[in-house]
């Protein structure tokens, strides 16, 4: 069981991590300080549904990591 849950943290973490990248990234470094000129943008489409994703995926993979250790114990 626990084996399986480690295989399942691990397929999530991946999951994450290809979310984030795919996001997109369009003020690049001027954004960290302060450049791009947008004060407001809303998320659409794909980026709407990256970003939820990430959510989703990430509160998971923190329910699971809890989960994992409380059956450790």
């Amino acid at each position: 069981m626990r084996d399986t849950l480690l295989v399942v943290q691990i397929v999530l973490s991946i999951l994450i991590v290809v979310s984030v990248l795919l996001q997109n990234r369009a003020e690049g470094m001027g954004g960290i300080f302060g450049g791009g000129g947008e004060i407001f943008r809303t998320k659409r489409g794909l980026e709407k549904f990256l970003y939820y994703a990430t959510i989703v995926l990430t509160v998971l993979f923190a329910s699971l990591s809890l989960i994992i250790v409380k059956l450790s114990n």
